[in-house]
């Protein structure tokens, strides 16, 4: 009997101990064998040689797109402008590349104050569209786009100050009664005529005037003077159509008088034919009967003499008396 297990069977095993199998003995593994670099050291090189050069071309190869030129340096000064799209190489190391645009671009002129013809302040406020012609000159007398594009900004503003200046503030802010012209296409030429004396390598294609403004100090008494204009002008207005009202009425009244006096004339005439035609049956009615006209008269007379509240004193033997009693001998 096990110290551990006082009751337990020696004879029988134990069902919950595992039986313990004998360890194995452990193999010896080969060493390994060291890698020989030296049988693979011409594809090393061979590989790093292909992925060198591969590099080396791509980090060398360019794109030349429709819309842009590329200027190839060499130590800093020019040797190529691509202008054609295509895949180009430059020459590793010693070549750089750099990019300038060649479609249209806008450029917001800075606003400035001129004074025009009849010596009056106004701010202007212009925008031109422009675009790269020359790389060459470009980067040999402006260098960058930005001192291009500062040096058009000079040349608008001077052109467009002398062109202002020989107009009145009228002649600008007013459409319909300006003698402008063709002031944009005026000043485009002349900024390009500029621009190419000095060969900055760009064009101008337009020059536009977005905005004219008054200086703070001058917008009141430019506002209370076109207001004193616009009141004129409406009273002006006003006096033409009273005049013209005045006129077609003094044209109707007088056609209205000549067709009164036209209708009066002819009412005479016809009435006048009238009587005398009344007047002619009458003489040839009471030729038949004297004593009856005689009668008609006298009661005729009649009607206009009594009226109402006339009150008549008459002999008895008058024929008024007579007739009125009814003694018709």
């Amino acid at each position: 009997m096990e110290p551990n297990n006082p009751f337990q069977n020696p004879k029988k095993p134990n069902p919950w101990e595992k039986p313990i199998k004998p360890a194995k003995p452990k193999k010896e593994r080969p060493p390994k064998e060291p890698i020989q670099f030296k049988k693979y050291w011409k594809l090393i090189v061979g590989l790093s040689v292909v992925l060198f050069a591969l590099i080396i071309i791509l980090t060398n190869i360019y794109v030349v797109k429709e819309n842009e030129y590329r200027v190839v340096r060499q130590f800093g000064e020019v040797v190529t402008i691509q202008d054609k799209p295509g895949i180009r190489m430059k020459i590793p190391f010693l070549q750089s590349v750099t990019t300038l645009p060649k479609y249209q671009m806008t450029y917001d002129v800075s606003e400035a104050e001129i004074n025009t013809k009849d010596k009056k302040r106004i701010i202007i406020d212009n925008y031109a569209v422009w675009q790269v012609v020359d790389p060459i000159d470009l980067i040999t007398n402006a260098v960058s786009i930005v001192n291009a594009e500062s040096r058009m900004e000079e040349f608008i503003y001077s052109v467009v100050r002398t062109e202002l200046g020989q107009l009145n503030y009228d002649e600008i802010i007013n459409d319909e009664n300006s003698s402008r012209g063709s002031l944009n296409d005026n000043v485009t030429a002349k900024v390009n005529e500029l621009l190419e004396k000095d060969r900055y390598g760009i064009k101008v294609v337009d020059v536009r005037m977005k905005r004219t403004d008054l200086p703070e100090e001058n917008e009141q008494s430019v506002y209370t003077r076109m207001i004193s204009e616009r009141d004129s002008t409406a009273q002006d207005y006003l006096s033409q159509g009273d005049a013209k009202k005045r006129e077609i009425e003094a044209q109707a009244d007088r056609e209205a008088q000549e067709v009164i006096a036209t209708a009066r004339k002819e009412a005479a005439l016809i009435q006048a034919e009238g009587e005398s035609e009344a007047a002619k049956i009458y003489n040839q009615s009471f030729s038949k009967d004297p004593e009856f006209y005689g009668l008609y008269r006298s009661l005729s007379s009649y009607t206009k003499t009594i009226g109402e509240d006339t009150v008549i004193i008459l002999p008895s033997d008058s024929p008024y008396a007579q007739i009125l009693s009814g003694n018709m001998e």
